[in-house]
């Protein structure tokens, strides 16, 4: 990335899960968690290099093929739009496991200019992989499902996960920059509804952002943190915080976590609807609206809002709980429905 130095994501040793549960998940700040995977299997057998850890990935394989993305030479392994967004810059294909690691070995006969930039993303292990996981214990107090993802010197576009993750790095460096959730403005985001994979993109490459056309980039840029991660480092990511991520090796595996998953695109869909239903009212009505947006849903007191009515009539005022959950998605379903 270009610019002045960008600056480190603090780091700590390896954590056991009580310390990661107190220190780290609270503080809402990415950290960088050398060694904490270090002792898994999977690490060893990458350090016995690309053909070794093929082995022992294959071990695993369930033949269930495994979404994959596959891309020219041309965009050096950065996956992305093409030039009109009208598509993208890449192919997805069903490919087997074997198939897939085949290629990938592959690829490492042929000189870096002419390889195709190839990316398995998020594999479920225990549908990909069985026993993975349980030779591969991820010793955090997480739980969540470890997915793959295995590749050739790619980058991931930035973009945001609704969930808190953490990284782990299996064979391979990569290299992540993190934006916090404040830079939102100064990332350009792409499409909604549109995506790459799921969650909006940024639409600038901090790897050659282009300033005259994303001018506020700059200030993401001066606030952005990078870290560079080595096999059995890991990283935790809080939700909402944006990461770019580019494998720097010809052949890669991470691992990662996504928990608190169920509910995830929650808030996301609600700000969609909200753009549908509130952003386009006259100013006038949309300063009324905010009122109640900030007393029912952003103020620290939001979750008393009810508390002046007795409890059985506090319905979707109430607190939070699986019969308030439905009794809400009930209502929006019927609300929906009515609609002309």
């Amino acid at each position: 990335m270009s610019g002045a130095a960008p600056t480190p994501i603090d780091e700590r040793a390896a954590v056991d899960a009580a310390t990661f549960a107190r220190d780290i998940v609270g503080s809402d700040r990415p950290v960088v968690l050398r060694g904490q995977v270090a002792d898994w299997p999977a690490v060893a057998a990458g350090r016995g290099g690309p053909r070794a850890l093929a082995d022992y990935v294959l071990r695993f394989g369930s033949g269930a093929p495994v979404d994959t993305m596959v891309g020219p030479p041309a965009i050096n392994g950065r996956f992305f739009y093409n030039d009109d967004l009208s598509g993208f810059n890449f192919v997805r294909r069903q490919v087997p496991i074997p198939g897939l690691i085949a290629e990938l070995l592959r690829q490492l006969d042929t000189t870096a200019d002419r390889r195709h930039a190839i990316y398995a993303n998020a594999a479920a292990a225990d549908v990909h992989f069985p026993g993975w996981a349980a030779a591969n214990l991820l010793p955090l107090p997480i739980a969540a499902t470890a997915r793959l993802w295995i590749g050739n010197a790619v980058a991931v576009a930035t973009h945001y996960d609704a969930s808190p993750n953490v990284a782990c790095v299996v064979a391979g460096r990569r290299r992540f920059t993190l934006f916090a959730p404040e830079h939102l403005a100064n990332l350009y985001i792409g499409p909604l509804d549109h995506t790459i994979a799921g969650p909006p993109v940024s639409m600038v490459d901090p790897e050659q952002p282009d300033l005259a056309r994303y001018p506020r980039f700059a200030e993401a840029q001066r606030a952005a943190l990078v870290a560079e991660l080595g096999p059995g480092d890991a990283i935790y990511m809080p939700a909402l915080w944006w990461h770019h991520v580019r494998a720097l090796d010809p052949v890669n595996l991470l691992v990662n976590y996504w928990w608190e998953e169920a509910h995830s695109a929650g808030p996301f869909l609600a700000l969609v609807h909200a753009m549908l239903a509130v952003r386009d009212l006259p100013a006038g009505d949309r300063a009324a609206w905010r009122h109640w947006f900030d007393h029912l849903v952003f103020d620290d007191g939001a979750a008393q809002a009810g508390d002046h009515l007795p409890a059985a009539v506090r319905t979707v005022l109430g607190p939070p709980g699986d019969e308030r959950r439905a009794r809400i998605e009930r209502f929006l379903i019927a609300s929906l429905q009515q609609r002309p």
